[in-house]
C-alpha cells in the first residue's frame, strides 16, 4: 500500500505530497492542471526511462519518493532475489539530475532500474489507456485468462519445460551447422592430414639430412682433403706426429736439469696423444666417406617432401608441420565427436519437446476448463454496467509449442442482442473497452498480490447510473485493495473514500501544478463543478450531496 508519495521537481511539479487513505483515492481536476504528470512521476517512480527535459528547475535534480507498507504481501522471496534487505516499510526513490543521469534507490540501497522494475511491479499496477489498447492482443487475453483461472504456476512449469527445449533445440542447430560446414572441408582436411601422415614427421631430424646430403654430395672432395690432411698429421715424413716426437724426446733429455722442462715434456705428450687421436678419426673418417648416388636420391626425395610441406602450409620446420598434422587430425576426428554429439542432442531434444507437449496439454485442459466461468463472471458485470445483452466467448485453437503454450486464443465481445460475437477491436467502442477492462480488474482484484492499483481515466466513455456502479464496483474492489483513480466524472468523484483536487497556480514567473485533498465541503463544491460547469446551480450542489449521501457522506442536504 502507498503510504506517501513526494514528487520534486518535476515538469509543473515544484514540490507535490500526496499521502493516499488505504481505500477509494479519487482525483480530479481540470484537463492539463496536471494529473497525467503524477502519473508520468509514478511512472519513472517504478522504471521508467527519464528524461532531463522534464525537470521544472533545470537546475536542481528531480526527485520522486514513494514510501510502501508491504508487511502483508510476503515480498520477501522477491527482495532476497534481487539481493537486498527487506523492510516492512519499503522506500522506492529515483533521482534525475540536470545533467539527464539518473539514479534509482530501494531503502536507501543504489539499485538497476531493471531491479527497481521488479519491486515496483509488486508494489502498483496502473492501468491507463495503453492498457484498454492491450486488450485487444492475444498474448495479453491469455496471460488474464491465466491469472483469473489460477495457472500462473502451471504456465510456470510449462515456460521451464519450454525454455529448455528451446535451448537444446538451438544447440542442435548450432551443432547441425557445424556438422554441415565440417563435412563441406572434410575431404580436403582429410586430404591434407594423408600427405602429413605419409610423410611419418615423428622422430625426423631435417638439419641431419640436409648435414648428410650435403657430405654425400662433396664427398670426393672431402675424402681429398681427409687424406692429406692425415699425411700430414701422422704418414708422411715430415708429418706433424713425427716432429713433436722427436721434440718429446729432446725435452726428455733436459727435464732432469729444472721442473719447468719436465712439464713442457709432460705437456708436449699430452698433445701428442691428442694428435693421435685426431689422426685416427681424420683415417677412419676418410675410409666411410664414399660417393653414394642412390643415397643422394634417397635424402633428397625425402628433403623434397618435407620441404613441399612446409610451402603449402606456410610452416618454417617439421615441428610446425606436426602441429599442423595434430590440428587435422582433431578436425577431422571431430565429425565423428559431432555426430555422437547430434545423436545425444536429437534424443535429448526429442524428449525434452515430449515434455513440453505434455505439459502444454496439461496447461491447455486448465484453460479451457476455466472458459465457461470466466465468460459468464465477465457477462455478469458487464451486465450490470449497462451492457444487459452483452456475450463473451472464448474462441479457442491449438497450434505449436510457444513461450506461452499451444493454445491461440481470442476473447469475442458483442453487446448487442443478437449479433454474432466478434474481435474486441471490431466489436468495441472506447466506452464499451473501457467497461470490460475494469471488469477484468474487478475480477482478477482477489487473484492478484498488488497492494496499490491506479487507475487513469478508467470511466471514459460512460456517464449517469452506469458511473455510479463503476464507482460502486470500485469501492469494492478497495476493501481489499488500495486504489487511486483519476476521474472526470461526479459519480465516480463521490464514490472515492479520499478526494484530492488537482490544480494550476499562476506566479509571476511561471505556472505550477498542485494537489490537496478535500474537505467534505470542498467536495461538494468540485462535484458540483463537475456537474454544472464554473457556475454551478443550487440543483448542482444538491445533486452532489446526494451523490455523496449515496456513499455515507455526512453532509447537510
Amino acid at each position: 500500500m502507498l503510504v506517501d508519495l513526494r514528487i520534486q521537481n518535476y515538469a509543473l511539479i515544484e514540490q507535490l505530497e500526496l499521502r493516499p487513505s488505504a481505500l477509494l483515492n479519487i482525483i480530479t481536476g481540470e484537463t492539463g492542471a496536471g494529473k497525467s504528470i503524477m502519473l508520468g512521476a509514478i511512472g519513472l517512480l517504478l522504471g521508467n526511462r527519464a528524461d532531463s527535459r522534464m525537470l521544472f528547475n533545470t537546475a536542481q535534480k528531480c526527485v520522486i519518493e514513494g514510501q510502501f507498507d508491504i508487511s502483508n504481501y510476503q515480498l520477501q522471496d522477491i527482495f532476497d532475489s534481487e539481493d537486498l534487505d527487506y523492510d516492512a516499510q519499503c522506500i522506492l526513490r529515483r533521482e534525475i539530475s540536470p545533467s539527464g543521469k539518473s539514479r534509482a534507490f530501494v531503502n536507501d540501497t543504489p539499485v538497476t532500474l531493471e531491479t527497481l522494475r521488479n519491486i515496483g511491479a509488486n508494489l502498483m499496477d496502473i492501468h491507463s489507456q495503453h492498457d484498454t489498447l492491450l486488450l485487444g492482443d492475444a498474448v495479453f487475453q491469455l496471460n488474464l485468462l491465466d491469472l483469473y483461472a489460477g495457472l500462473v504456476p502451471t504456465r510456470a512449469h510449462y515456460s521451464n519445460a519450454y525454455r529448455q527445449y528451446r535451448k537444446l533445440e538451438a544447440d542442435l542447430k548450432m551443432v547441425e551447422d557445424q556438422i554441415a560446414q565440417a563435412n563441406k572441408e572434410l575431404d580436403y582436411h582429410s586430404f591434407l592430414l594423408n600427405e602429413l601422415e605419409e610423410a611419418r614427421l615423428d622422430n625426423e631430424d631435417q638439419e641431419a639430412l640436409e648435414q648428410e646430403i650435403q657430405q654425400l654430395e662433396h664427398a670426393e672432395e672431402i675424402k681429398f682433403k681427409l687424406t692429406h690432411a692425415l699425411q700430414s698429421l701422422s704418414e708422411s715424413e715430415y708429418c706433424a706426429a713425427g716432429s713433436m716426437k722427436e721434440a718429446a724426446t729432446l725435452l726428455g733429455q733436459i727435464s732432469a736439469y729444472a721442473d719447468s722442462f719436465k712439464v713442457l715434456k709432460e705437456r708436449l705428450d699430452s698433445c701428442l696423444i691428442e694428435l693421435h687421436d685426431i689422426a685416427d678419426e681424420v683415417e677412419a673418417a676418410e675410409r666411410r666417406t664414399e660417393g653414394d648416388p642412390a643415397r643422394i636420391d634417397e635424402l633428397q626425395s625425402r628433403l623434397n617432401v618435407i620441404y613441399n610441406l612446409q610451402r603449402k602450409h606456410q610452416v618454417r620446420d617439421v615441428a610446425e608441420l606436426i602441429v599442423v598434422r595434430d590440428e587435422l587430425r582433431q578436425k577431422v576426428g571431430s565429425v565423428l565427436n559431432l555426430d555422437k554429439e547430434l545423436t545425444r542432442l536429437r534424443k535429448d531434444t526429442d524428449g525434452a519437446l515430449a515434455t513440453a507437449t505434455r505439459q502444454a496439454a496439461k496447461l491447455s485442459e486448465s484453460r479451457k476448463k476455466a472458459f465457461p466461468k470466466f465468460e459468464k463472471e465477465l457477462a455478469g458485470l458487464l451486465s450490470e454496467l449497462g451492457m444487459p445483452h452483452s456475450r463473451i466467448v472464448v474462441q479457442h485453437s491449438t497450434g505449436q509449442p510457444a513461450a506461452s503454450g499451444t493454445d491461440i486464443i481470442s476473447i469475442l465481445f458483442t453487446a448487442n442482442k443478437g449479433a454474432q460475437p466478434q474481435t474486441l477491436s471490431k466489436a468495441a467502442s472506447g466506452g464499451e473497452f473501457s467497461r470490460l477492462m475494469l471488469c477484468i480488474k474487478y475480477m482478477l482484484a482477489d487473484k492478484t498480490a498488488l497492494p496499490t492499483i491506479v487507475f487513469d481515466e478508467i470511466d471514459t466513455g460512460i456517464s449517469g447510473e452506469i458511473a455510479v456502479k463503476v464507482g460502486r464496483m470500485m469501492q469494492q474492489m478497495a476493501k481489499k485493495h488500495q486504489l487511486v483513480a483519476i476521474s472526470h466524472l461526479p459519480q465516480m468523484a463521490a464514490a472515492g473514500d479520499s478526494h484530492y483536487f488537482v490544480y494550476k497556480e499562476d506566479r509571476a514567473d511561471r505556472t505550477v501544478s498542485r494537489i490537496r485533498e478535500l474537505t467534505t465541503e470542498e467536495r461538494v463544491r468540485e462535484i458540483a463543478h463537475m456537474i454544472a460547469g464554473a457556475k454551478p446551480s443550487e440543483n448542482a450542489f444538491q445533486s452532489a450531496r446526494e451523490l455523496l449521501a449515496m456513499r455515507g457522506e455526512e453532509v447537510a442536504i
